[in-house]
Parts: structure tokens; C-alpha cells; sequence
């Protein structure tokens, strides 16, 4: 897993390449805080890489979860990590 960050000099945008290795997954979505949490698909690559970029607001942090084939995971390459009381689980975070 691996999250790459580019930012813009022109405005206040975080360019954010999320990116989470499973070969053999038919689906890979990205649910997050900045996206209401619907599942926005990632595209997936020939070396079973599952990737998608994200424009993000600076100076903020932003919850998030893959869901590779209906199971949430967490990136082992997050910000952070907050309790969600709501999924009784805890979230991946980026910082941008």
C-alpha cells in the first residue's frame, strides 16, 4: 500500500495517488470523509496494483478506508490512525 502526494503551487490542492496491492481482487473502491464515504473504484493495473487520484484540500486531514471486494482495510502506509465509533473499527488518515 502506498500513498503519494503532489502538491499544486497555483492553488491550495493536494493531488493524492492512493494505491493498495491485490492481485487477486475483482473490485477495489476508496470510501472516505472526503468523498461521504461512497466507494469511488480504483483502476487496476497489469502488476495487480489497484490505483486512484484524489484532488484534496490542504491543510486538512481526511479519514479513509479501501474496500477490496466488499472487506474495509486500512492502509499501512496512513498519516494516522483514528477509532471510528460508528464501524467499531479504526480508520486509515491522511494529512495534506
Amino acid at each position: 500500500m502506498a500513498i503519494t502526494k503532489q502538491y499544486l503551487k497555483s492553488k491550495p490542492i493536494c493531488k493524492v495517488t492512493f494505491s493498495i496491492l491485490a492481485e487477486d481482487a475483482k473490485k477495489v473502491g476508496l470510501a472516505g470523509s472526503f468523498n461521504k464515504w461512497k466507494a469511488t473504484p480504483l483502476k487496476k493495473l497489469k502488476n495487480g496494483t489497484f490505483k486512484g487520484t484524489v484532488d484534496l484540500d490542504t491543510e486538512s486531514s481526511y479519514e479513509f478506508k479501501y474496500i477490496v471486494d466488499g472487506t474495509y482495510v486500512n492502509d499501512d502506509a496512513a498519516d494516522n490512525y483514528v477509532w471510528n465509533d460508528f464501524a467499531a473499527a479504526t480508520n486509515s488518515v491522511v494529512n495534506v
